[in-house]
């Protein structure tokens, strides 16, 4: 995108009107709110819903199963997101993009809510993954693009959108995760589609007035002739990938097991195929290429971080489940409201971290350094949850308030990573690849839980210390060298704060 035509999207959307923020803020809050609120209200009752019996409302899966599918999954729904970014900066735009995935979202809910078998399970996978991929990553760039480059509102702006996505995401484990545990998971996963329903409401009929020309511009739109070229490519492919799965299952060649290490192989590959496009590309300015030199270990340090992070829906929900107190002062506790401790902290810290980045000003730590605090706290928050074991062994029920403990440490790492690497992907990114590079942010995620696929069926309560200590050991330890390479990589981010 021109600087020309960033101008006028900027010039087009009110810049006053939601907290001191641009008014389109508003729409971009509440339609992603109620995306989180599905999303993570499904993920909240998922990885019981498979590994509960049969007789118990669940598809009766063996738990290493399970937490690897809960893995294999959410690396899916952000490797997804390389589609989106695609097709929204070479076909439609940032702002359809949102809107069609929003629809697939709500009719994966749908069919997940729908008694079954597991075909349907599957089906409804895919859609989700699908529909993830079109919304997740080109929400966040319409956010970036109602800011000018050069306003200090950005990073605030972000956490502010943050802490949006985490109010959705503490309320649906309580409501959802309560009705699919108390109740049936099928009417849990119905309320998760409700909530898609609203924020495709929401975003309808206020997008117009709040939002202006944000994400209606379509950044490297394909010539007619490479349209020729492409839409047939994109038909064989999806012929070819139909071939492989029929023949593939039949014969034993792709397998669960097998299926994982591809999964793994993407996740790693895919980041780097895309580092070196974006790098070599003709579109991409020698400032952008040094830009590009500085994302890398700020890629590697949100993989890593996100490799711990993201366990909380795994292996801390099953610690929830199987090795937590759960009658706790007289109270009746759900395993599933634990996935709310991540997003009720990020609720009350991400308006101090948002004020503390304002106040700080030109002395806040530089990108890279909040990265390696990001890292630090995580391998702090796992090295906490292995002082029960340590201390009581691994025979006897651990008092929850550990795990709010690691929830909470772990949360402010995020504080210093999340927010700041969504607004620093779009500082950061060569223009024509605007959208796809928030994509790539995505695959950070998705690396980091194909890794978690792989190392998960490491994890019980024998190995449960050298399994939390070997990781948050290896967290620390990056963050430190991150830290130290810290004016190094500011260097080459060429002006960018």
């Amino acid at each position: 995108m021109s600087d020309y035509n960033r101008q006028k999207i900027v010039e087009s959307v009110p810049q006053k009107g939601f907290f001191g923020h641009p008014k389109g803020l508003f729409t971009l809050f509440f339609t992603e709110f109620w995306e989180r609120f599905s999303y993570y209200g499904m993920r909240a009752i998922l990885v019981f819903y498979m590994y509960y019996e049969v007789s118990k409302g669940g598809l009766g899966l063996d738990e290493p199963t399970a937490l690897a599918i809960m893995s294999i999954y959410g690396s899916l729904v952000y490797m997804s997101g390389i589609i989106g970014g695609w097709m929204a900066d070479r076909l439609f735009g940032t702002s359809r993009a949102v809107f069609y995935g929003g629809i697939l979202i709500m009719l994966g809910h749908i069919a997940l809510s729908i008694p079954g078998s597991m075909a349907m399970f599957f089906v409804s996978m895919v859609l989700i993954v699908l529909g993830t991929g079109l919304l997740k990553p080109n929400v966040s760039s319409v956010v970036g693009d109602i800011y000018s480059l050069e306003d200090n509102r950005r990073d605030a702006g972000f956490s502010i959108f943050y802490m949006g996505i985490n109010l959705g995401g503490f309320l649906a484990p309580l409501i959802v995760g309560t009705v699919g545990m108390n109740y049936n998971f099928h009417l849990g996963f119905a309320l998760a589609a409700v909530g898609m329903f609203l924020g495709l409401l929401v975003f309808v009929f206020t997008k117009k007035k709040n939002l202006g020309l944000a994400g209606t511009y379509v950044s490297n739109p394909l010539s007619a002739d490479e349209k020729k070229k492409v839409y047939p490519r994109i038909g064989l492919g999806a012929v070819v990938i139909a071939i492989l799965v029929a023949v593939g299952i039949p014969t034993g060649l792709l397998t669960f097991d097998s299926f994982i290490a591809l999964v793994g192989i993407l996740g790693i590959g895919l980041p780097i195929i895309y580092f070196t496009v974006m790098y070599r590309s003709p579109k991409t300015t020698e400032v952008e290429r040094s830009r590009i030199i500085a994302y890398i270990p700020l890629f590697i340090a949100s993989v890593m971080f996100w490799a711990i992070q993201e366990q909380g829906s795994t292996i801390l929900a099953n610690y929830a489940d199987k090795r937590t107190q759960l009658d706790f002062m007289g109270l009746d506790i759900s395993p599933a409201w634990f996935q709310s401790l991540n997003p009720l902290f990020i609720i009350f810290f991400a308006p101090v971290f948002a004020w503390l980045w304002v106040k700080l000003g030109d002395r806040q730590p530089s990108v890279p350094q909040k990265f390696s605090l990001g890292l630090l706290f995580a391998g702090l928050s796992f090295l906490v949850i292995l002082l029960p074991a340590y201390l009581g062994g691994t025979d006897s029920l651990v008092n929850p308030l550990w795990l709010v403990l690691s929830y909470f440490i772990v949360v402010l790492g995020e504080l210093c990573l999340s927010p700041v690497g969504l607004s620093a992907t779009t500082k950061l990114a060569p223009a024509a690849f605007s959208a796809q590079t928030m994509s790539l942010w995505f695959l950070a995620n998705a690396a980091a839980q194909a890794i978690n696929a792989q190392i998960v069926k490491f994890y019980t309560p024998e190995t449960e210390m050298m399994y939390f200590g070997v990781i948050g050991a290896a967290a620390i330890v990056l963050s430190i060298i991150l830290f130290i390479l810290s004016p190094k990589i500011q260097k080459f981010m060429k002006g960018v704060r």
